[in-house]
């Protein structure tokens, strides 16, 4: 289905735009974050957000204009003054004066013929920028706008600022983005009539020009109503595109699974411990989606440590019950072994074959691990997403459980539900995602949530130290090694780096080796994964007693005997990934603690997410807390992913008018699940326009 004739002109290239040569070009393309070699579009720059104004609406003439103010003056130009032979740091001056007083105008390292020719001795010239206080009179240091009156309509009267690049003038950015507003068709309404009154929201047209040329200051603020309806029409677009991927996975009719309870009953009866209020309501909203004719898509979200895995075993051991086969998929070998490690001896106890496959598995091994699958003796296969490749054949395929899940976008996991032919699916993360982001990038799927700790977990003492406590911090652990605990240390660089003043993995494990000998082991994700994981393996036996690390230990990674977590420059961690690093630790029955080490001066930001990790350990309140601070990119790692992020939608200011777009998705896919008619027409612009084409091959046919 090829994208609509009205959108051409906005996917056309910048260098179609006056003004936009090959240079300006690839800047832009790189600001507005284009793939590499390819030009940005058209709708690259309308769709490039200011981050805020500048109000040059003041006149109120050379007396009256109060240092630090911006303003703009009417003044009559009257003398030039360049600066002597030598005088290189001395600026080159412009008298003037209008009728209330006179200023100089100055700037440093300037070219004298092109200020003549700006400002001609005896012309008047409006002139805009910030006041100065020099000796005793007024002072306009490198105005901003110098035109004649007959072009005061080219000085912005409020300006919107723009994120930049080093190199690209903002001067040729505005040009820019006034010629893609020329460009701009005339669109389809697709928001509802009475959605569009509700909101007091202009078209989108409207919408744009309000933010790129303002006549007001309310006109490009995140809250007010131009970018409230252009987040509304990116949440729209992203919803409609889960949406239309859940319509396509309940579409295909799943299996009714009735479940026994007979394998889910020997599980519980083996456990050492009562499942929490959290873990037998996700099992309860699991089954009751596999007794359904529709597919299971289930997001299971829960902190470090919630028991997500067991959960996942006992909608796995139900779904053997009802004859069928399960896959757990991990994002590493490591974590996949991990898996294995802790399901199967309840496996073993429940009586469920139960088998591991990874890209380590060789001969004999791996013959038999595939022909179990293949028979069907395996009910479950654990793996990375080798299980999915062509010679992995599943008897009967009824479940896909997804570890991770926030690393996979979502046409990865469409294209994971369509390898069973009606299988389930339930995808699981341990990173605590914020409410608005939950329904902004799994909105096609149900919410299963785990809000407690299983019984037993200790609290985690966490202490927040300057990098000048290293020696101390160092006695200290030496102290705890020789009693037998074990510690994570992590650093954020793998080796030196001349543009980051970071102390690296590499150093640290050397001066930790001078101190405490060959107890010491170092992990990082340039090694080769059976590289990594045989050196875990001596850190879980308890062979290596302090494992410096990089981030590789984030996720997943389980050593119930490690009771000490220590992050060098912790400054330079986001709070999910501090949160993460920290659940590390605290897995068995000893206390833990966590020692946040940062370097100084420590920024307002950095403070506020260390202070916000050593006051608080649910993961739920540190995800807001983040999203916060950082936004929705950094938060879930979007920008590295492939995962939708959001540019004209702000998830801390838009959370509400993510909800509506949410319920007025399905509401039109209720409606008219085909999209057709002059509706669907312009929702299908509306896909196209936010890049969510993909989507669109998946509209119901008729």
């Amino acid at each position: 289905m090829t994208r609509p004739d009205i959108l051409t002109p906005l996917f056309a290239s910048l260098p179609s735009l006056k003004g936009v040569g090959p240079r300006n070009a690839a800047l832009m393309a790189k600001l507005f974050g284009a793939a590499e070699g390819q030009d940005a579009s058209v709708v690259d720059a309308l769709f490039h957000m200011p981050v805020t104004v500048v109000d040059r609406r003041a006149q109120s003439g050379v007396a009256k204009a109060v240092p630090g103010q911006i303003v703009t003056l009417k003044l009559t130009i009257d003398a030039h003054q360049a600066p002597p032979p030598g005088g290189h740091r001395m600026p080159y001056k412009v008298s003037a004066h209008d009728g209330t007083g006179p200023i100089e105008l100055a700037w440093f390292v300037a070219k004298a013929p092109w200020l003549e020719k700006a400002l001609p001795v005896g012309a008047e010239r409006y002139v805009s920028g910030t006041i100065s206080q020099w000796r005793d009179g007024k002072q306009m240091v490198h105005p901003d706008y110098m035109v004649a009156p007959e072009e005061f309509d080219e000085l912005p009267q409020i300006e919107p600022i723009y994120p930049m690049t080093r190199g690209l003038s903002a001067k040729v950015l505005r040009k820019a983005i006034a010629g893609a507003l020329a460009a701009l068709p005339d669109l389809p309404e697709w928001i509802a009539p009475a959605r569009l009154t509700g909101g007091g929201w202009p078209s989108f047209g409207a919408a744009l020009a309000a933010v790129h040329r303002p006549q007001s200051l309310s006109g490009p603020a995140p809250d007010g109503a131009a970018r409230s309806r252009l987040a509304y029409d990116e949440y729209l677009a992203g919803q409609l595109a889960l949406a239309l991927m859940r319509q396509t996975m309940t579409r295909n009719r799943g299996v009714v699974r009735k479940p026994t309870g007979e394998l889910t009953g020997r599980i519980v009866a083996a456990l050492p411990f009562e499942l929490t209020d959290g873990q037998r309501n996700a099992f309860a909203e699991i089954k009751a989606d596999l007794g359904s004719a529709h597919r299971m898509a289930r997001l299971l979200q829960g902190d470090v440590g919630a028991g997500k895995t067991l959960v996942a075993l006992l909608a796995m051991a139900a779904v053997a019950e009802a004859g069928a086969q399960s896959a757990l998929m991990a994002p590493t070998e490591l974590l996949a072994a991990q898996h294995f490690r802790t399901i199967k001896p309840l496996c073993e106890a429940a009586g469920i074959g139960c088998v591991l496959l990874t890209g380590k598995l060789e001969g004999a091994d791996k013959r038999a691990g595939l022909a179990a699958i293949a028979s069907g003796e395996a009910a479950i296969a654990v793996g990375t997403h080798a299980l999915f490749q062509s010679a992995v054949s599943f008897a009967d395929l009824g479940l896909s459980v997804v570890d991770e899940q926030h690393r996979f976008g979502v046409h990865q996991r469409l294209a994971l539900s369509e390898k069973g032919r009606r299988a389930d699916l339930l995808v699981m993360t341990a990173t605590p995602i914020p409410r608005t982001l939950v329904l902004s990038h799994f909105g096609d799927m149900d919410v299963s949530k785990l809000p407690e700790r299983p019984a037993g977990r200790q609290p985690i003492e966490t202490a927040v130290l300057p990098a000048t406590a290293y020696e101390r911090v160092v006695a200290r652990l030496r102290a705890r090694v020789a009693e037998g605990a074990q510690a994570f240390w992590v650093c954020p660089l793998v080796e030196e780096s001349e543009r980051v003043p970071a102390v690296s993995a590499e150093e640290r494990y050397r001066a930790l080796g001078a101190e405490l000998g060959d107890r010491v082991g170092l992990v990082h994700g340039r090694m080769g994964a059976a590289e990594k994981q045989a050196l875990m393996e001596r850190f879980i036996s308890g062979d290596i007693s302090v494992m410096v690390a990089t981030t590789v230990i984030e996720v997943g990674v389980d050593v119930p005997n490690a009771t000490i977590m220590i992050i060098e420059h912790a400054e330079r961690f986001g709070l999910a990934q501090l949160h993460q690093l920290r659940g590390r630790v605290g897995r068995g029955a000893k206390e833990s603690a966590c020692v946040l080490l940062h370097g100084e001066p420590l920024g307002k930001l950095a403070a506020a997410r260390l202070e916000t990790i050593r006051t608080t350990e649910d993961g739920f309140e540190i995800a807001e807390k983040d999203l916060e601070l950082r936004g929705a990119g950094d938060v879930l790692g979007t920008r590295q992913s492939g995962m939708p992020d959001y540019r004209l939608a702000l998830p801390e200011v838009h959370g509400p008018i993510l909800r509506l777009a949410h319920e007025d998705a399905r509401a039109i896919l209720t409606t008219n699940p085909g999209l057709q008619g002059p509706e669907g027409d312009a929702m299908r612009a509306l896909l196209y326009l936010f890049r969510r084409d993909l989507a669109v091959g998946l509209v119901k046919a008729g």
